[in-house]
């Protein structure tokens, strides 16, 4: 049997569903075939979103973005989950194939303008996992 489809969505896809897919891939095992994307990708995921998540023992380096038009009707996603409010609001509001919609708005950690942007990349990431692992929990 398949394991149901995540397919996690933010606007550059290189740190909040970059982070989220990695957790969801280290904490649901093989529960789930997990994928991230972006309404407009940057080029790579974000040096200190790799650092963070290495940090709490999650490798996302190889990971790299993604363009929704890699999975927009091309696959069914039992759950689209939309990290930043600007995917959400450009994001089709019907999905092919699509399960449940989430929508766990986080903030960007690239957008933080203080002193050090680790302590924002680290706040992200451990509000990533805190709803990821009660999202987990509820199923």
């Amino acid at each position: 049997m398949n394991a149901p489809s995540i397919l996690i969505l933010c606007t550059g896809n290189s740190c909040r569903s970059q982070m989220a897919e990695g957790y969801l891939r280290a904490l649901a095992g093989e529960r789930f075939r997990v994928y991230s994307a972006g309404m407009t990708p940057k080029d790579r995921v974000h040096p200190l979103a790799v650092e963070v998540m290495a940090e709490d023992g999650v490798d996302i380096s190889a990971q790299h973005p993604k363009d929704l038009s890699e999975f927009l009707g091309r696959m069914s996603v039992s759950y689209l989950i939309i990290v930043c409010s600007r995917a959400d609001e450009s994001c089709p509001s019907v999905f092919p194939g699509m399960g449940q919609r989430l929508y766990w708005p986080f903030d960007d950690p690239d957008a933080y303008t203080g002193d050090d942007p680790r302590v924002e990349f680290r706040r992200v990431r451990d509000e990533i996992k805190a709803r990821i692992s009660a999202w987990q929990a509820e199923l």
